[in-house]
């Protein structure tokens, strides 16, 4: 029935400085851009090596979402890597505030998150 998470819709609140991270910073493939005119609205599709992608929204008056560590919804989206600690130098050296690596007690692997120009909370996971 299901296969796999095709893609993670995202609305941003300023779309160059977005864009930018997740295609600049983070290394995203861009596979189509557009504007549309009639919502003053830009649609990025993103790729990920694994094949799901990341839609990136912007609407000129999407309302803040209310964020807190423990609640209701969904609570971040995680990538995985093949090295976590790696990965987390690198994020430090482009400026982005990465938290101390934690390993997952369950599973004893590495991970640690991060956010993006909206606070949206992404986690790096050990492959």
């Amino acid at each position: 029935m299901f296969k796999a998470i095709h893609h993670v819709a995202i609305i941003c609140s300023d779309y160059q400085v977005s864009k930018q991270f997740y295609t600049q910073l983070l290394n995203l493939e861009i596979i189509d851009e557009n504007y549309r005119a009639e919502r003053d609205s830009y649609k990025l599709d993103l790729a990920l090596p694994d094949g799901s992608q990341i839609e990136l929204f912007s609407f000129p008056t999407a309302p803040k979402r209310a964020s807190f560590p423990e609640a209701q919804g969904l609570r971040h989206l995680a990538f995985e890597v093949d090295n976590v600690e790696q990965v987390s130098r690198y994020l430090i050296s482009q400026g982005v505030d990465v938290e101390p690596i934690r390993i997952d007690e369950f599973t004893g692997k590495s991970f640690t998150f991060f956010q993006d120009p909206d606070g949206l909370p992404l986690e790096l996971y050990q492959k």
